[in-house]
């Protein structure tokens, strides 16, 4: 049990404990989940919008007639 204790010993696990870390952080900084383009999810938002709004317009003209 006094070896567990000795300064060495702990330094050696402290040490191992944030390498560790370290490397599974960088291993988990590089993995890919299914990349979404936003800008192409953002173009079709805005077209529906636009195709919504033109019905929208479409239909209070025929209302007006």
């Amino acid at each position: 049990m006094d070896w567990l204790l000795n300064p060495w010993v702990i330094t050696i696990i402290i040490v191992s404990v944030v390498v560790s870390n370290i490397a599974a952080i960088k291993y988990t900084a590089n993995m890919k989940f299914g990349h979404h383009d936003k800008t192409s999810e953002l173009l079709k938002k805005q077209q529906e919008v636009e195709n919504l709004t033109h019905k929208d317009h479409a239909a209070e003209n025929e209302e007006k007639k």
